[in-house]
C-alpha cells in the first residue's frame, strides 16, 4: 500500500498547524465551501452540525477535530473569514 499524501495546515495566528491526510484535508475543505456557498455565513455550530450531516459515514475520524483544523487553514489562507463577536464565531466565504 502507497504512503499517504499529507498537508501541514497553517493557523491565521502563525501558531503550529496540523499534519493531516491530504485526502481527509480536501474532504472538509471541500464541505466547508459547499456548505458556505449553499447557506451563507454561519455561526461556527451551525457550521459543525452541516458538516457532520455531510459527511455522516463518509469520513473516518474526528469531523470535529479536523472541522476545526481545516476551518483555521482555510482562515489562514484568506479563503474564510471567521467575525468572532458576542454570541459566538461567525463563519463566512470571503467575497
Amino acid at each position: 500500500m502507497g504512503q499517504t499524501g499529507r498537508i501541514l495546515t497553517q493557523h491565521p495566528e502563525g501558531r503550529a498547524g496540523g499534519n493531516i491526510e491530504q485526502h481527509k484535508y480536501e474532504a472538509m475543505r471541500t464541505a466547508i465551501l459547499e456548505t458556505l456557498r449553499a447557506r451563507g455565513p454561519l455561526r461556527f455550530k451551525e457550521l459543525t452540525v452541516a458538516v457532520k450531516d455531510q459527511l455522516q459515514g463518509k469520513f473516518d475520524g474526528s469531523v470535529s477535530w479536523y472541522l476545526t483544523t481545516v476551518k483555521l487553514d482555510l482562515e489562514a489562507r484568506g479563503e474564510v473569514i471567521c467575525n468572532r463577536k458576542a454570541g459566538g464565531q461567525m463563519v463566512e466565504l470571503v467575497s
